[in-house]
């Protein structure tokens, strides 16, 4: 099938030459599947040239139909502009049948965060895993929420990418783009230390900063279940993932005075944009505060 091919070499280009996350590969991937799967049965299309933007439509309709929220339906735009694109530059097809395609307008989320004295407790109320496993579990929550990591930049963070001398992290991000993050002493130390107990494993995986018992590197399911579990112990909030932590990382800095384009850098976000959403948490903050505080509030 010509168009299974495709998507193989697309899947190929995404993974060896963009460098692109896991997880985003094998959501592009399950997006182009599903669309592939949609053309043959309904349209018997098993050629890209024969696509046009109507068998597309047709399809997010259907995805819509069956439920999927705004954003999902844009991640499967983004996925079908991204393929036929690279169709197109490598001559496999004379248009782009996605280009004209435009996002869902989605609803206006503002990010859930702990508030500072939740983040307080967080280092103080859990009961942490008892030797090197509890180790690692504040120090992953420590990168969380002073570095403002991704969970894949968590996992991906290896020994190598601390900056003794800098006192800073270097991180690889989406995009395979870099950025510098400046830690504290007190964080530094606590590296330090865990890279020493790490050191007495029997057989500790060297390139990766942080690893289970067994001395095999982290993986996600792991790392969602130990901060869903921290979380609950201290917070109400009914999202408990890693991301809060970086939601919160990025409220508590504005809320302190940083400045929106710093949070930009420091998060690694490729645009403004998308770090706007915390300048509308601190502006409901400060309604908040006015409406607390103000005799006519």
């Amino acid at each position: 099938m010509v168009l299974m091919q495709q998507i193989d070499s697309f899947i190929h280009y995404l993974r060896f030459e963009k460098r692109y996350a896991v997880p985003t590969i094998k959501a592009y991937h399950t997006d182009l599947l599903q669309a592939v799967n949609y053309l043959k049965v309904h349209y018997e299309i098993e050629d890209p040239q024969g696509i046009s933007p109507f068998h597309l439509r047709s399809w997010l309709a259907q995805r819509k139909e069956s439920g999927e929220s705004a954003r999902t339906i844009n991640r499967k735009i983004s996925t079908l502009q991204s393929f036929f694109k690279q169709l197109l530059k490598e001559g496999i097809i004379s248009k782009n049948p996605a280009e004209s395609m435009h996002s869902l307008r989605l609803p206006e989320r503002l990010p859930s965060y702990l508030r500072e004295t939740e983040t307080v407790d967080l280092f103080q109320k859990p009961i942490f895993t008892e030797g090197f496993e509890g180790h690692t579990e504040r120090l992953m929550l420590e990168l969380f929420y002073q570095v403002g990591l991704r969970r894949n930049e968590l996992l991906t963070l290896k020994e190598a990418n601390v900056e003794w001398s800098l006192k800073q992290l270097r991180i690889l991000g989406k995009g395979n783009k870099e950025r510098l993050i400046p830690i504290k002493v007190e964080l530094l130390n606590l590296i330090q230390m865990y890279l020493q107990e790490k050191s007495l494993l029997p057989k500790a995986d060297s390139l990766y900063l942080l690893v289970l018992p067994s001395g095999e590197p982290l993986y996600a399911m792991y790392v969602y279940r130990k901060v869903k579990l921290f979380l609950s112990q201290i917070s109400t909030l009914q999202k408990r993932s890693p991301h809060i932590l970086r939601h919160t990382f990025a409220t508590h800095l504005l809320n302190n005075g940083a400045n929106i384009q710093a949070i930009k850098d420091l998060l690694g976000h490729s645009s403004l944009a998308a770090t706007q959403i915390y300048t509308h948490t601190n502006i409901e903050k400060l309604k908040e505060i006015h409406k607390l505080n103000h005799p006519r509030g």
